[in-house]
């Protein structure tokens, strides 16, 4: 047997095609604001954490001495433990980082504003037409301000 019957899949395809390529969706972006997970298992945690490090906005961590650290939590390192683990934010008050161990973690909550919320490509074209739409001139990408 030869052909298509034996198995053979000729390389010129549909698919070395640009036009018929497989196109990834996009990301849907998580509404966490406000959000406090349960933190009952080591799961829960690790999950909640790995949230909080993709949000833009600043998170409250209540250790398990009752202090608080409110601010932006800008890099993780996970390991077999909670007690390898750690966060590292840069707080609202001071330029100091400090550092978390997961394992002294009781509370999480989402406080600050989602800085990345309705950000995306297709909310701003979106903006844009119906700023053109309404005869507007001079349109361009323009940022927020933060707070």
């Amino acid at each position: 047997m030869t052909g298509k019957a034996a198995g053979h899949v000729s390389h010129e395809s549909a698919s070395s095609s640009p036009d018929a390529l497989e196109v990834s969706p996009g990301w849907q972006h998580e509404n966490l604001e406000g959000w406090v997970p349960a933190l009952a298992s080591e799961e829960e945690t690790r999950k909640a954490l790995e949230k909080a490090f993709d949000y833009r906005g600043d998170v409250t961590i209540t250790r398990k001495d009752g202090t608080t650290v409110e601010g932006y939590l800008f890099d993780r390192k996970t390991g077999p433990t909670l007690a390898d683990s750690l966060v590292r934010v840069l707080p609202k008050t001071s330029n100091q980082r400090v550092m978390i161990p997961y394992s002294d973690i009781a509370a999480l909550s989402f406080t600050g504003r989602d800085t990345a919320a309705g950000k995306s490509w297709e909310a701003w074209v979106k903006k844009y037409m119906e700023k053109k739409a309404a005869g507007e001139k001079d349109i361009g990408l323009e940022p927020e301000a933060l707070e």
